[in-house]
């Protein structure tokens, strides 16, 4: 027997957290795919404002196998499943199980199926999305984006519904970053890999909390945790600038010594050369801001997250701060 455990961050999922309970104790009960197996569901609430802690702390008191993370505020969806990831303890983990079940936990026993014939991370692909066009392309450009950048391959379509092995969680969970990008962290890490396609279902109840800026600044987060292409953009192409702006001074300084009615006005020239140099300028410190920004975080060494209360969950001290360095 082994232990299964399943992650699912939440924030205002009152309609949704049941049906995700039950489908997962459906899962280990006598008689399911993996009643041969332990249970252990780890819910992380975002700091909900509609009632659904009352449903978890309803649910846990029944359930010693469920456990409970509620935040002092909302932190965002990484930082608090990176969170409850440091609380697991199983031999296998899921490291994200959406309350809304789009990502469906019918699969889970075939991951675990795979996990037990040695696969130590087993990730689901979205090759089949119920969303708009729009989203599509901007998922698509994004990891294109990313794997031409970076030294490692992020499977596209491939977010966090993977479940890996413990000594994956071990690598997994040493990482100190304060705002970790789940996805990027498990593919750094290696290890033999299996994607399994699906498809991403459309919610049924309550509605998606990833609206456009947030899906935004988790691609930069994505973009800028994993490579420093960005800034040596900024070298290569500073140095082209230079080189084109010499080219066009001796350019202009020819036409005018050889050819005076051919040579651009002066006026205009400056005005458009002021302003192109400035966006370029612009551009640059933008790109320097993020990374001062990740830097700054990091430095500061606060907590990913601050927890109001656990349930279920024994011991004076947190997973957090064992993993935290002196």
């Amino acid at each position: 027997m082994a232990r299964i455990s399943i992650i699912s961050p939440c924030f205002n999922e009152e309609e949704n957290v049941e049906a995700c309970h039950a489908a997962v104790v459906a899962l280990f009960d006598p008689g399911g795919p993996l009643a041969h197996h332990e249970r252990e569901h780890i819910f992380a609430d975002n700091d909900s404002a509609d009632g659904t802690v009352a449903i978890l702390r309803r649910l846990a008191a029944g359930d010693a196998r469920m456990k409970v993370i509620l935040n002092a505020r909302n932190f965002g969806p990484f930082r608090s499943n990176f969170n409850a990831l440091r609380y697991a303890t199983g031999d296998a983990v899921l490291v994200f199980l959406p309350v809304d079940l789009q990502d469906p936990p019918s699969m889970i026993p075939e991951m675990v199926r795979h996990w037990e014939s040695g696969i130590e991370v087993v990730a689901g692909a979205r090759t089949n999305r119920e969303e708009t066009f729009a989203l599509r392309f901007s998922r698509g450009l994004f990891y294109r984006i990313v794997n031409t950048l970076s030294d490692f391959d992020i499977p596209e379509n491939v977010g966090e519904f993977q479940l890996i092995d413990r000594k994956v969680w071990e690598v997994v969970v040493s990482h100190h970053d304060q705002y970790p990008y789940i996805r990027g962290i498990i593919a750094s890490a290696g290890f033999r890999r299996l994607i399994l396609p699906y498809t991403w279902a459309a919610r049924k109840r309550g509605i998606s909390k990833n609206n456009l800026v947030r899906l935004v600044d988790q691609a930069m987060n994505g973009i800028f945790a994993f490579t420093n292409a960005p800034m040596r953009l900024c070298v290569f192409l500073g140095a082209a600038i230079a080189a084109l702006s010499m080219l066009y001074a001796i350019l202009t300084v020819l036409l005018a010594l050889f050819v005076p009615s051919s040579a651009p006005a002066g006026t205009q020239t400056i005005i458009v050369a002021i302003f192109f140099f400035a966006g370029v300028q612009l551009l640059f410190i933008g790109m320097l801001g993020e990374y001062i920004t990740a830097i700054h975080a990091q430095v500061r060494r606060g907590p990913v997250v601050v927890e109001r209360e656990r349930i279920n969950i024994t011991g004076d001290k947190s997973p957090l701060k064992d993993a935290t360095p002196e």
